[in-house]
């Protein structure tokens, strides 16, 4: 088949889009349906190419959410936020390595983030400071409890166990 031929063939352009966008990084299902659609490919070839990559392994929606999740994590998000990311992306499952985190680790990694970003200083008098610092925790996807600890968190109880 000539290369112009190729390219006026649905089917190859469908799988070759497709290939080409899991080249770059993982995808939900749901994503590269998506991205697909705007390719302006038809739903039920999208649907055939996209099973046929789920049964060859090329395509998972548990792969892919946990590798994004896991990035979120490194970049300082919370277990709400991911989720909810999670879910905007077509994944409507908690990932395994999100249910390996304790809520005890949770709250050290808002300890850490707050102690990065604003540093652990008492907040008692300073209500204006304390909403502000809360709002940016909540934003990024802790939970209020996981929030009111990192919210509590003094440096002295804190020492070198800020390190990520």
């Amino acid at each position: 088949m000539a290369k112009h031929e190729k390219d006026q063939d649905p089917e190859y352009r469908a799988r070759s889009a497709a290939l080409r966008l899991l080249a770059r990084r993982e995808h939900s299902r749901y994503e590269l349906a998506l991205k697909l659609r705007q390719r302006h490919i038809e739903g039920d070839l999208i649907d055939t190419v996209l099973d046929e990559y789920e049964h060859e392994g090329w395509l998972s929606d548990q792969r892919f959410a946990d590798v994004y999740a896991r990035q979120r994590m490194d970049l300082g998000y919370g277990p709400l936020r991911i989720l909810a990311e999670l879910q905007q992306r077509g994944v409507h499952f908690t990932p395994e390595c999100l249910d390996e985190v304790s809520e005890e680790d949770w709250c050290q990694r808002a300890v850490r983030l707050r102690a990065k970003r604003y540093g652990l200083g008492r907040l008692d008098d300073d209500l204006p400071e304390k909403l502000r610092q809360s709002r940016f925790l909540s934003r990024r996807g802790f939970s209020a409890t996981q929030v009111e600890r990192a919210l509590g968190a003094r440096e002295e109880e804190w020492g070198d166990g800020l390190s990520w």
